[in-house]
């Protein structure tokens, strides 16, 4: 756990909280330049799951380094952050992905768009990826 003034499983309900926050997602170019994405992501007990092309940026990135962080905030005050820094697991099973794409797309886009999202995301070429936690840094009533 890095800096926190948050309990400790603080950071799993502010992930889990409506309405959902999209994370920016800090990877690294082959060039070795950061680029920052948004995604769509939900828990599973202590992994955080979003869901990426293999061909895009992000899906290349992550087939050739696992390190990842992720940024969430909320932006009304007294404001709060955290950030997670871990490792990525990558799969490429149908099911998962049909399963995954629907528990994040009704999270995003409500229940009765869930399994629509799911179906489109559950296609040849697409990435569950799962982080690894290994650090978290939180910090609530940031302007208290």
């Amino acid at each position: 756990m890095g800096y926190t003034n948050a309990p400790d499983d603080w950071w799993k309900e502010f992930i889990k909280e409506l309405p959902a926050r999209t994370a920016k997602l800090a990877i690294v170019r082959k060039d070795g330049s950061p680029h920052v994405s948004p995604v769509w992501i939900a828990l599973d007990g202590e992994d955080v799951i979003f869901m990426t092309s293999e061909a895009s940026l992000k899906g290349k990135a992550l087939l050739r380094d696992n390190r990842v962080a992720l940024c969430l905030d909320d932006e009304r005050p007294p404001f709060a952050f955290l950030t997670i820094a871990g490792t990525v697991t990558l799969s490429r099973d149908p099911e998962e992905l049909l399963s995954w794409g629907t528990k994040i797309g009704a999270r995003y886009m409500g229940e009765a768009n869930g399994a629509k999202f799911g179906e489109r995301n559950a296609v040849p070429g697409e990435l569950l990826v799962r982080i690894k936690v290994d650090r978290v840094t939180a910090k609530v009533d940031v302007a208290g």
